[in-house]
């Protein structure tokens, strides 16, 4: 083990156990595959289409089959690993994958 630093260890953990609900994983992964990483998208449930290629934050949810409510918690929770980032516009929020949270796996996966 010694390509992974230890103060890395906690990050890392952080980041898996965010990743390690469904829901979260599922998030994450139409998050990256709609936006490229630091592409930020707008919420709340407007439709984006023709805006940076992306989708709102509630088509996130879909097909989930979870509150709006839960989601919100998810998202935080991605946050929170330091895996997405946030940017606030007046009412509007904005979400991206953080491209140094994206380069972190790669190197712990590579």
């Amino acid at each position: 083990m010694p390509k992974y630093k230890d103060k890395n260890i906690d990050q890392y953990a952080g980041m898996f156990k965010a990743l390690s609900n469904p829901n979260r994983l599922k998030i994450f992964l139409r998050l990256i595959s709609c936006c490229a990483p630091g592409t930020f998208w707008s919420v709340p449930e407007e439709s984006t289409s023709g805006s940076e290629g992306c989708v709102c934050v509630g088509d996130l949810g879909q097909d989930l089959d979870i509150v709006s409510s839960t989601l919100s918690h998810h998202i935080k929770e991605l946050r929170h690993a330091g895996l997405i980032r946030m940017k606030r516009n007046g009412q509007k929020i904005k979400y991206s994958v953080d491209p140094e949270a994206v380069a972190v796996l790669k190197d712990f996966l590579s």
